[in-house]
């Protein structure tokens, strides 16, 4: 009880409060219900997507600038698995295209996670402690991830079409609601939820906090610090290659460079919601898919400030961002 009276609901009230502002502008209720939950499942997808790197972040302290190439890599991956399970993804039926997803995001989280494991085996831990250097090598990491997707799948954009039974919408009285956004959603609570449990009810988590306040105090116990953040790497690229699948289908196609142009807006949400922060990178991943979605269709041409525009105000707001890393 204590937690819930100590915690800071201000930033949270801004996502209400941003729909609420935009409703007299867009006019129609069932064009603003549309918008609006188009943008929270832009929002839920995006979230996914920086959780990892949050984690990274706020429990290693490193600046991951190739997290893009996880995105891309998820994303790739769940083509090859969902094109060779063709009479899944082309029944009406939403278990049987059920049936088809979830094996290619695990398989593609799988892989994002290997592939974390060699990265950061291999070109994070050399820069440790160094920031510069960590977004340099990374971002070359990162180039030469997508050169070895291009080896793998080609150059060339590849469709990545949604299963039949996700096609669609749904209405709520007047307002359409494609079925694909609403599962985004659904997928997106559930990794919040899961990521929150773990971090502040599990002794995994209580360890992985502990050894980012006082990491020699924690081996001195017995338990490696060093196992425990490269687990957490692997965590953060999995979710990234999950973040990608979800993003593939949104998109509908993938192209080896997605993961860089994501990564833009992943930066804008760690910048407002607080480096670290697993709650702000929510808060921040929502208010990013509702703007994009608000000044896409009121004015198209800001779309791609808007939400630029939108981390400056918060920054005015809040320097730090709308939470704290202990947050």
């Amino acid at each position: 009880m204590n937690l819930l009276k100590d915690f800071d609901w201000k930033p949270l009230a801004l996502v209400p409060v941003l729909a609420l502002l935009v409703l007299p502008f867009i006019g129609s209720p069932s064009t603003w219900v549309t918008l609006t939950v188009a943008g929270l499942a832009m929002g839920m997808i995006i979230f996914i997507i920086a959780s990892g790197l949050t984690l990274v972040f706020g429990l290693m302290d490193v600046l991951n600038f190739g997290h893009g190439v996880f995105i891309a890599l998820g994303a790739f991956v769940a083509t090859s698995v969902l094109g060779a399970m063709g009479d899944y993804t082309a029944s009406a039926s939403l278990w049987m295209n059920l049936l088809a997803v979830l094996p290619a995001m695990v398989v593609a989280m799988l892989v994002a996670g290997a592939i974390g494991l060699a990265f950061e085996r291999f070109i994070v831990r050399p820069v440790y402690g160094n920031h510069l250097k960590q977004i340099l090598i990374t971002m070359g990491g990162m180039i030469i991830g997508e050169e070895l997707i291009k080896v793998i799948w080609g150059p060339l954009q590849i469709p990545l079409p949604l299963p039949a039974g996700m096609r669609g919408s749904l209405y709520l009285g007047d307002a359409a609601v494609e079925k694909y956004r609403l599962i985004a959603v659904v997928v997106g609570v559930l990794v919040f939820a899961l990521l929150l449990w773990t971090l502040t009810r599990t002794k995994i988590g209580l360890l992985i906090r502990a050894g980012v306040q006082d990491r020699e105090m924690v081996e001195s116990l017995g338990y490696r610090i060093r196992v425990l953040f490269v687990g957490v790497f692997m965590v953060g690229s999995a979710l990234a290659g999950l973040g990608g699948v979800m993003w593939g289908l949104y998109q509908q196609n993938v192209v080896p460079q997605m993961g860089a142009q994501v990564n833009v807006l992943i930066f804008i949400v760690l910048i407002i919601g607080g480096l670290g922060s697993t709650t702000g990178a929510l808060v921040g991943a929502l208010l990013v898919g509702l703007m994009a979605n608000y000044t896409g269709f009121l004015v198209p041409k800001m779309a791609l400030f808007s939400n630029i525009l939108l981390m400056m105000a918060i920054l005015l707001w809040r320097p730090q961002g709308v939470y704290a890393l202990s947050k």
